[in-house]
């Protein structure tokens, strides 16, 4: 059992209930990185920032650890920079810089962490000294509700360029950490603290159950004379060297296998054959070389039920390497218009009759259902997201309704196809994938045949319950890999 293993097991055992307080660190800690980084390239990028301040940033950064005064100073510069401006301009700029950069930096541990902590009915907060503007993107998607952070000063609903109180670094973050739990009732002695960084030692010791994650030196070595547990999350900010090479050569393996494809589809004829062919030796190939393995419970149901629309929850690209790889052949399926001017992948899709959806029109995309549903009456099965948009945590996104219209209008089952970590193998916008194993469960087929209209909402609502207690109560292995 790893270590992350082992928290998540003590959490599980442990109490329940929001008098236990679980305390997060934002930079370093549930992502990896500093945000303030996306702040500073984006202005380096917008020739914002002098070369006497760019060199005095770089010192900062190069120093590592920084006093209460140094990081006073920093913070302080930085929210003077802002003065004037309103609270909705500084949550635009940073939801801005949170899309093009800092989501891609989450540790799904941390997640993993979070999501525990927030089962068991505790108060989850994230304690920081980042600003709140900084961190209320990531707190939204993890629904965390407290914040414990250094705040910008407000007058007249403009930032004044000033700090309310003290930063909330160092002991600053342990006497925040203290007060909240005061305000709210938390019992700090049970309470729970996860924290990077050297200056995190004080906010650490000011609960019962700290763990450095990702320690730096100083932190590390205390953690291990108090025998506090010591977590470490593989990078997310920079692919290591041997999964970029792994990346290239499973592109490369499926290339190969799209020529052969093509070379088959020019000797038969037959465009079909030739794409069930590319979908089933791409997908072994890929994850071949990309050293992924799937523990996969339920494959009977991956064709005991066809033709059918398989729904799958959707989190990065590689969920398609995946479906090639366990569906196999004579599917279809849908996708965004743009995805059809996609080199190599785009006339994959014209050969598996992809339908392409304009998702700015939306009797466009009605039209384009059409030949799904006469496909799926031909003999193929489909397989769609139906969150749409794919999501930077495991967690769902509210189903959309045309996987089930399709299943309707055309008299076939739907098959849930549940993926409990395919973020940790390849995030949101990541451009490169990782080893590992991935655990899927296929669901056994669900008629829709008796499903009445006025009643789709509700019925929608039971499948996606359907993913949520998969996902909560994972099914024990069947020793099947796929």
């Amino acid at each position: 059992m790893t270590a992350l293993e082992q928290q998540l097991q003590r959490i599980a055992d442990g109490p329940s209930g929001p008098k236990i307080g679980a305390f997060f660190d934002y930079d370093g800690t549930l992502i990896d990185g500093y945000s303030a980084a996306a702040y500073f390239t984006d202005r380096i990028k917008r020739g914002d920032i002098g070369a006497k301040e760019l060199i005095e940033t770089v010192k900062m950064a190069r120093k590592g650890d920084l006093s209460d005064a140094e990081f006073n100073d920093i913070i302080g510069k930085g929210i003077l920079d802002w003065a004037g401006q309103t609270e909705a301009e500084m949550r635009a700029l940073w939801q801005r810089l949170w899309l093009a950069k800092t989501a891609t930096t989450l540790f799904p541990e941390s997640w993993k962490l979070v999501d525990a902590h927030q089962k068991k009915g505790h108060t989850v907060a994230i304690a920081s000294s980042a600003t709140l503007y900084q961190i209320e993107p990531l707190a939204r998607e993890y629904g965390i509700e407290h914040i414990v952070c250094t705040r910008a000063m407000i007058r007249n609903g403009r930032l004044t360029g000033g700090v309310e109180g003290s930063p909330a670094w160092g002991d600053g973050k342990a006497a925040g950490v203290r007060a909240f739990a005061k305000a709210q009732g938390v019992n700090l002695k049970s309470s729970y603290g996860y924290a990077n960084g050297n200056e995190d030692i004080a906010f650490l010791k000011a609960v019962g159950k700290p763990s450095a994650v990702q320690p730096k030196p100083e932190l590390e070595k205390v953690a291990i004379e108090a025998g506090w547990p010591v977590l470490r999350f593989p990078r997310r900010s920079r692919g290591p060297a041997q999964a970029v090479a792994r990346t290239v050569g499973a592109y490369a393996a499926m290339g190969a296998s799209f020529v052969a494809g093509l070379g088959l589809e020019k000797l038969t004829g037959d465009t079909r054959r030739a794409a069930d062919f590319i979908t089933a030796t791409a997908g072994d190939a890929a994850l071949a070389v990309l050293g992924v393995k799937v523990d996969l419970v339920g494959a009977e149901n991956l064709h005991k039920y066809r033709p059918c629309v398989f729904i799958l929850n959707h989190q990065s690209k590689f969920d398609l390497f995946l479906m090639m790889k366990l569906v196999r052949g004579k599917f279809s399926g849908v996708a965004k218009a743009e995805a059809a001017n996609v080199p190599g992948f785009g006339r994959y899709m014209k050969m598996t009759d992809i339908a392409f959806l304009d998702r700015a029109n939306s009797q466009k995309s009605i039209d384009a259902l059409k030949p799904a549903v006469d496909r799926l009456k031909a003999g193929l099965s489909i397989c769609i997201a139906p969150e749409g948009t794919r999501s930077w945590t495991p967690k769902l996104g509210k189903f959309k309704k045309g996987a089930f219209h399709m299943a309707m209008q055309a008299g076939v089952p739907i098959v849930p196809v549940v993926i409990r970590n395919a973020g940790e193998i390849m995030g949101r916008n990541d451009q490169t994938m990782r080893a590992g194993t991935l655990q899927v469960t296929v669901l056994p087929g669900i008629d829709v045949s008796k499903w009445k209209p006025e009643e789709l909402n509700e019925r929608i609502a039971e499948v996606q319950q359907l993913y949520v207690d998969t996902m909560n109560h994972w099914p024990a292995s069947e020793g099947q890999a796929a």
